[in-house]
C-alpha cells in the first residue's frame, strides 16, 4: 500500500454493517466509525470531540465486517481516502468522503 494515501483509524462503529451484493457476486460493506479526541479548553475543562467517518470495504474484507462487526464494536482499520459525488432527489450535487478499508483489526471484548 502506498504512503501517499493512507488512513489509520481506531474507533467504535456507529451502526450495524450494511451489505450490498452485486450481480457479479462481489459484495460491499458500509458502516460508520466514530473516533474521539480530547482536549482541555480555556476554562480547564476536559472536552471530547467526536468525528464520524464513512467506511466501505469490498470482497473478503467486507465478509469480515459482515461476520464479526456489530454496532458499538471497537475496531482499527487501515485504508485510503476516496471521494465521490452524486445528484440527490432534488438534483443537488452531493459529495461524500469515504475510507476504503484494506485491513481491519477487531479490538476489545465481545
Amino acid at each position: 500500500m502506498s504512503l501517499r494515501n493512507k488512513v489509520t483509524l481506531i474507533g467504535y462503529t456507529g451502526k450495524e454493517v450494511e451489505m450490498v451484493n452485486f450481480e457479479n457476486g462481489n459484495s460491499k460493506a458500509v458502516v460508520s466509525l466514530a473516533t474521539s479526541d480530547y482536549y482541555t479548553n480555556a476554562k480547564g475543562e476536559k472536552v471530547e470531540e467526536t468525528q464520524w467517518h464513512n467506511l466501505i470495504a469490498f470482497g473478503k474484507t467486507a465478509e469480515i465486517f459482515q461476520k464479526y462487526v456489530t454496532k458499538g464494536k471497537e475496531i482499527a482499520i487501515e485504508g485510503k481516502l476516496t471521494y465521490r459525488s452524486y445528484d440527490d432527489k432534488d438534483g443537488v450535487k452531493r459529495y461524500i468522503t469515504e475510507v476504503r478499508v484494506d485491513e481491519i483489526l477487531l479490538l476489545g471484548g465481545k
